[in-house]
């Protein structure tokens, strides 16, 4: 009994040890920012990988255009009392089909003195053109710009606009669709949310096929327009960024350029602060004199070049929402949201 009893203590001993000496060590401490602790070969000898699984795939289809996804959001869309994603981009898109810097709202580049009211959105000809909301259909045809109907030298060309069921603090909701190739929308008709009202076109004063589109409050007026990158419901997990760009006394700045590089993937954007000429108008509660939609979530790193000095920062993108900074020359940059409206009590 005995000798039974020491050889199997002897063989527990014995299985013990191997399992202490078969333990994997513990793996090296990553610290962040140290990139040589993420490559795949530093993890080889440490955690080998077993005999993989033999699976019979199918033959992979074409890579996605782009990141670019619609948004999961419901529309109307706003996550705070002072932002307004009420609207629907005018063009179906499974990728990103916003315009470059000088074709946003508040570019110039027909003249010094002529600033765009709209955002461009560059499209085929024949591509439908869908209604941003619901509402009456009260323009459809020539004429819209000069308010002359059958006026065929109107520089918006064919354009459809249309009065929404809905407002924006009791103000009346317009958006206007312009350079239609056909217009399909009448005058009088009730449109819900994605119909179709028009084909894209370049008739007009154009330089390409392309869809016009404003938003505009509370009349239906060319100098009563706002930037449509602050009115229609971003991409899935996407934001965007509105600011204010002034020199150091501020005073807004005309015409500078701001860009962005994203950590991840390093991607450039670049915009330009909105032009004069008084056809342009901030929100009202951002104040602002730049905006850029269409930006994937995650972190910033933004430029501005002033009094031949560069300044940065980083801003944090967050999906469905609005980041906001300003800019005050040689005091730099300031990532505090504007304050709450304040409304002072009546006489």
């Amino acid at each position: 009994m005995k000798f039974k009893f020491a050889l199997r203590a002897f063989v527990l001993m014995f299985a013990l040890a191997a399992c202490a000496q078969a333990q994997t060590p513990a793996p090296t401490a990553v610290v962040v920012g140290d990139e040589s602790q993420f490559r795949p070969e530093s993890f080889a000898a440490l955690s080998p990988s077993p005999e993989p699984f033999q699976f019979r795939l199918p033959t992979p289809g074409a890579e996605p255009i782009s990141g670019w996804r619609p948004p999961l959001y419901p529309v109307p869309w706003a996550l705070t009392p002072f932002d307004h994603f009420y609207f629907t981009r005018p063009i179906a898109a499974d990728q990103v089909n916003w315009p470059v810097a000088d074709y946003r709202y508040g570019g110039v580049f027909f003249a010094p003195n002529i600033v765009h009211t709209g955002v461009d959105i560059p499209t085929p000809i024949g591509t439908p053109i869908m209604a941003a909301g619901a509402g009456t259909v009260i323009w459809a045809g020539w004429g819209l710009f000069t308010e002359a109907p059958k006026n065929d030298q109107d520089p918006y060309g064919l354009a459809v606009a249309i009065r929404h069921d809905f407002g924006y603090k009791n103000q009346q909701l317009y958006t206007i669709y312009a350079h239609m190739s056909e217009v399909i929308a009448v005058l009088g008709q009730h449109v819900e949310v994605g119909d179709k009202i028009g084909l894209v076109g370049d008739t007009g004063a154009t330089t390409g096929p392309h869809v016009h589109f404003e938003v505009r409050f509370p009349d239906n007026s060319f100098y009563n327009t706002y930037n449509p990158e602050l009115w229609i419901v971003p991409p899935q997990g996407w934001g965007v960024l509105a600011g204010r760009v002034m020199d150091s006394k501020g005073k807004t700045l005309q015409h500078v350029e701001v860009t962005l590089r994203a950590v991840e993937g390093k991607k450039t954007y670049m915009v330009k602060t909105y032009g004069g000429g008084g056809a342009v108008n901030p929100d009202p509660y951002y104040n602002e004199n730049v905006a850029l939609g269409d930006l994937p979530a995650g972190f910033y790193k933004t430029t501005i070049l002033f009094d031949k000095k560069t300044y940065q920062t980083w801003v944090e993108i967050l999906p469905g929402q609005i980041s906001y900074f300003t800019f005050n020359g040689e005091l730099g940059f300031d990532l505090t949201p504007p304050p709450a409206p304040t409304f002072s009590a009546a006489p």
